[in-house]
């Protein structure tokens, strides 16, 4: 065996380890059942309340999924020698967890969608490991060599795919501890969690966008309204055809809802026409920014059965009105009519451009807490609207917060504003004879660099082809 092989193999059979002892026990954990002698009949769960070992399981799967794999996430982006160990701690910590998931008391649920979910995330999570103890063994003969490129290709989308199912599973988990969403309640569950989600999705993208997107942006010679009023088409349509049960009775908010699913697919349309000049050369516009206006006003005047119902819809919609007229705000006045503060400067941050994308993750919080479920039990303990609104913005801001935390962590890898010196390493490709930190050259071009990156913005593993070819050059 090569001597560089004895190097992965001992940074990677814990992690192998791992994955063997998840398998074997993969069938125990399918075949164990839940006890539901107390719920009692036509409940989702036990009036008994979580016990430590639940508790300790929400806690440590929050800890891996919502912060460690998003972290190691982008520190796989940047090629960073932290990935691997950050990302190894977040799977100990989530198989512990899920162990400890069936091994609670205190109270019972029944068959849910959280527990059905759970498995299919665990699978993920173990193939990202199988792929990434590949990867690290650098076997690069034979078929290894032809396979290794969609190996790295489907590394990378696993990788950005765990954050997206574990919020779905944060939502799903969220769900089954309370014992909402069944039976009457499921459709407006749905579309208070999708569209919040959305919500909160779109301040995501904008916010990549705003800090590290500018550069990948301006290759696709598209400006963000293309992009923003096309996914707004598409979701109209499908809104307008499925906010109501065709061949039954118009009821409730359905006529609201589908009238909602048009002016989305009409107006995106437009804002797409609008995206281009005469010469084909994009252009800015501010109808996502209205079109987002005119959904806050329509969802503030939804009909509610109770009163704190009616203030957090309100609330609701005056959040997201503000996100739709700061973001025509930004566009017209802020940016005027150009891609960034300064064109010169793809870095270029305006302080208001802070706040169209917060208000979308305010905005997606808000609706998501406005169930009737939740609505009717929090009415039930006396909780004021004020206060229930003023937590939901706290998460909001700390979901915010940690979102960019994230792309600085990104930015301060990929663009650094100073050079630094190279570190001694001998697994480190040379360029020019000279060993270059962190395994990678730097380009001289910081402007070519920050677009090569910003094209690159996947996870490809943790070591890319090029740096294997430059081993073999200089081993």
């Amino acid at each position: 065996m090569p001597a560089r092989w004895h190097g992965a193999l001992s940074r990677t059979k814990g992690l192998g380890g791992l994955g063997i002892l998840l398998l074997l026990a993969a069938g125990r954990i399918e075949a164990h059942e839940h006890h539901d002698d107390k719920i009692p009949e036509g409940a989702a769960t036990s009036p008994d309340p979580l016990d430590s070992i639940m508790w300790t399981h929400i806690l440590l799967q929050i800890f891996a999924w919502g912060i460690l794999f998003p972290t190691g996430m982008v520190l796989g982006i940047v090629r960073s020698r932290w990935h691997v160990p950050v990302q190894s701690l977040g799977t100990v910590l989530s198989v512990v967890g899920y162990f400890l998931g069936h091994a609670h008391k205190g109270r019972q649920f029944a068959s849910n969608v959280h527990a059905t979910f759970a498995p299919v995330l665990m699978l993920m999570l173990l193939t990202q490991v199988a792929l990434g103890i590949y990867l690290k063994l650098h076997l690069e003969k034979g078929m290894n060599g032809k396979i290794r490129r969609p190996v790295v290709i489907c590394h990378g989308i696993i990788g950005k795919a765990l954050p997206v199912g574990a919020w779905v599973q944060f939502l799903f988990g969220g769900i089954t501890a309370m014992g909402f969403c069944r039976g009457d309640h499921l459709g407006q569950c749905l579309a208070h969690f999708i569209m919040g989600s959305a919500f909160i999705g779109y301040g995501i993208v904008l916010t990549l966008l705003l800090l590290v997107g500018q550069f990948w942006l301006r290759r696709t010679g598209r400006s963000q309204e293309f992009f923003d009023s096309l996914i707004i088409a598409a979701w109209g349509c499908v809104n307008t055809f499925t906010e109501h049960r065709w061949g039954g009775p118009w009821v409730h908010n359905d006529l609201q809802h589908t009238a909602m699913g048009i002016i989305w697919w009409c107006a995106g349309l437009v804002g797409i026409w609008l995206s281009r000049k005469r010469d084909g050369r994009p252009k800015r516009n501010v109808i996502p920014g209205v079109v987002i206006l005119l959904t806050g006003y329509a969802m503030s005047s939804h009909p509610q059965n109770l009163p704190l119902s009616t203030m957090v819809h309100t609330v609701f919609g005056y959040t997201l009105m503000g996100a739709g007229l700061a973001r025509i705000i930004e566009i017209s006045f802020v940016l005027q009519d150009k891609n960034t503060v300064d064109d010169k400067d793809g870095e270029a941050t305006n302080s208001f451009q802070y706040l169209p994308p917060f208000l979308l993750y305010a905005s997606g919080f808000l609706f998501m807490g406005a169930t009737e479920e939740q609505m009717q039990l929090l009415s039930d303990a006396g909780v004021t609207h004020v206060a229930y609104i003023l937590i939901l913005y706290s998460t909001a801001f700390l979901l915010f917060l940690f979102v960019n935390m994230l792309l600085h962590l990104y930015a301060v890898h990929a663009w650094p504003t100073t050079p630094t010196k190279p570190r001694p390493d001998p697994e480190s490709p040379h360029v020019n004879g000279a060993a270059l930190a962190n395994g990678h050259a730097r380009i001289p071009n910081a402007a070519d660099r920050r677009i090569r990156d910003a094209e690159e913005f996947e996870l490809e593993g943790l070591m890319s082809d090029d740096e294997d070819v430059g081993k073999d050059v200089h081993r």
